[in-house]
């Protein structure tokens, strides 16, 4: 299953990190961060819980980039 979700983030490199970070995540098959179109593609693998894997990823990414955001809804 693929979703796409609307993000905030400053920087190029910022989107960089928060792909990588998502990428690293269990539940996620693959993730692609755009900075220029404000956008998170996320693949989930099979069977994962998507509302509880968004939620690690926006954690993770809030790590690594504390001023982003991820809007899940």
């Amino acid at each position: 299953m693929k979703k796409t979700y609307k993000i905030e983030v400053d920087c190029a490199n910022c989107a960089l990190k928060m792909e990588d970070t998502a990428k690293k995540v269990e539940g996620v098959q693959d993730a692609t961060v755009s900075f220029m179109t404000q956008k998170m593609k996320v693949e989930f693998a099979e069977g994962a819980d998507v509302r509880n894997v968004m939620e690690a990823v926006r954690k993770a990414c809030k790590k690594v980039e504390s001023d982003c955001e991820i809007y899940l809804d």
